[in-house]
């Protein structure tokens, strides 16, 4: 039989913030600019997929730029994918991050920024600044070639 007896407010989902590093602060890639950041990028993208599908990743940096980890935020279709301020900025907290740089590709091979990249970009770095942890670059990638948004003078 069922306890009807239990105070409501102790029926409640437990909530812990956990990051579990599997790599020496000593062993990371420090990143020096957004080559370094593009080619790692590249290294963690899926298999196949940069010129399938839109996916939307976050390099996060602890306060000497070196990596603490890549986070894949979503992956779309052909044409886009969304990605969602909430995940980036909890993850970039539950890390302990002091930077991040984003990064998407363009299986079209266009290396253009679109206005919506341009809208993301500056929410995340309104929410950034809030928040202390800076967005250092958006990175769009392509097979052959990226485009970072620091290096432009987008930032």
């Amino acid at each position: 039989m069922e306890n009807t007896n239990v105070n409501p407010l102790l029926q409640i989902s437990e909530i812990t913030l956990q990051y579990y590093p599997k790599v020496k602060a000593s062993s990371r890639p420090r990143i020096t600019s957004s080559a370094d950041a593009a080619n790692l990028f590249r290294q963690s993208w899926d298999d196949g997929n940069i010129e399938l599908l839109e996916q939307f990743k976050v390099m996060f940096l602890n306060r000497a730029n070196k990596v603490i980890g890549i986070l894949k935020i979503s992956q779309g279709g052909i044409a886009g994918t969304v990605a969602d301020p909430k995940l980036i900025f909890a993850a970039a907290l539950k890390s302990g991050a002091c930077g991040l740089i984003l990064a998407h590709n363009h299986p079209s091979g266009n290396l253009t920024a679109s206005q919506a990249d341009i809208n993301l970009t500056q929410k995340l770095c309104d929410g950034g600044k809030l928040l202390e942890v800076q967005v250092l670059d958006h990175i769009i990638l392509t097979q052959e070639s990226y485009y970072s948004f620091a290096d432009e003078g987008l930032l």
